[in-house]
């Protein structure tokens, strides 16, 4: 599951956060400026960093570090 958060969740949910930021503090959707505003590949885009998010949050509940 590392692999997953690592290479996977990570850098969608970064995606995600630069873009929210970039839309806070400019008023630029960087993904609609790169994909076209309201088109599906936006869509997809916006679905997995989501979806990202999600998953990450439920493996940080999951996915405790054992105690040593």
């Amino acid at each position: 599951m590392r692999g997953l958060t690592n290479y996977v969740l990570k850098p969608l949910t970064f995606i995600g956060a630069l873009n929210w930021g970039l839309i806070g503090i400019f008023g630029f959707d960087l993904v609609a400026f790169i994909f076209g505003p309201a088109t599906l590949a936006s869509s997809i885009v916006y679905s997995l960093v989501g979806i990202a998010a999600l998953v990450w949050l439920i493996m940080m509940f999951i996915d405790k570090p054992a105690n040593n």
